[in-house]
């Protein structure tokens, strides 16, 4: 924005184009506007070229100081990178990590079916527990669970919600310990405030498995990156968008680029765009979903 001679605020012309354009991609109107999916063009000045230097120039755009900010509770409140699916997430996250040179320490979880009713008979003799061990679901930590010290994760179970340990809460480690692991809070009313995060039992939701299991784990997961879903309701200083393929639900396109708070603080990488050109990604809008609010 701008101040104007007789001290009014004005809004700068390119403020307004930036929101303009993503109430036009929320709404699916952007590209060529079909119902559905829709090809949409990404601004230059938001667009990281695909290079073979792309993702660390994504990288360094949104973790600029890095290495020096590791001791600086508010860096990492105020920035993340993006992307569609869990896989691409947990790459995103390991590349990050090879980055610091802190303590590390690498946790396995003890998984075991559960025996209940759901789960046949011969279920509990095929199914090993380096099968359980394999097992990599939403919500749920990985059973090798590699951590440093100063890296940001993210709480995936509430804890105890009146202080401020909710599902989703960000954190940054502290201690490695073997039972517990101390972290400083980043987002919310208890931001600063240092916590022991402990093992949990915890099952997955995934209604896709035809048996179920439980994982004993620290109930965390690096928080480099995170999936646009997680995103939600955040809003956040630096953002960068990693789209190794698009969207593919409705409505996350607009959900990962309104995240930021201001044009400059955003920025898009797009690979294997396959048939679309290379400043362009797909929208995935259906707007019977507006209809029937």
């Amino acid at each position: 924005m701008r101040l104007t001679v007789g001290g009014m605020v004005e809004v700068d012309d390119d403020i307004k184009a930036f929101a303009d354009w993503l109430i036009q991609i929320g709404n699916g109107l952007a590209g060529d506007s079909t119902d559905g999916e829709s090809e949409v063009v990404i601004p230059k000045d938001i667009l990281i070229d695909d290079t073979d230097d792309g993702f660390q120039n994504l990288v360094t755009f949104v973790y600029t100081g890095l290495l020096m900010n590791l001791d600086n509770i508010n860096y990492f409140k105020e920035r993340t990178i993006l992307a569609p699916t869990l896989e691409v997430v947990h790459e995103v996250n390991n590349t990050i990590m090879e980055f610091i040179n802190s303590d590390e320490k690498v946790y396995l979880s003890s998984d075991s079916l559960c025996a209940e009713e759901g789960n046949m008979e011969y279920e509990l003799d095929a199914i090993t527990t380096d099968v359980l061990n394999s097992i990599n679901c939403s919500g749920l930590p990985n059973h090798q669970l590699k951590l440093k010290i100063g890296v940001p994760v993210m709480l995936l179970r509430n804890i105890d919600q009146s202080n401020g340990l909710c599902n989703g809460t960000r954190l940054q480690v502290r201690r490695l310990g073997n039972h517990v692991i101390e972290c400083n809070i980043l987002t919310g009313d208890k931001c600063g405030e240092v916590v022991l995060i402990p093992r949990m039992n915890m099952a997955p939701n995934n209604e896709t498995l035809p048996f179920r299991f439980q994982r004993r784990q620290f109930p965390l997961v690096v928080s480099f990156a995170m999936t646009i879903n997680k995103s939600q309701d955040q809003t956040l200083s630096k953002v960068g968008l990693y789209l190794p393929r698009p969207v593919f639900t409705h409505g996350q396109l607009y959900v990962a680029l309104s995240r930021v708070k201001s044009r400059e603080g955003l920025r898009v990488l797009i690979k294997n765009n396959g048939s679309l050109s290379d400043d362009s990604t797909l929208n995935v809008v259906y707007r019977e979903v507006f209809q029937n609010l």
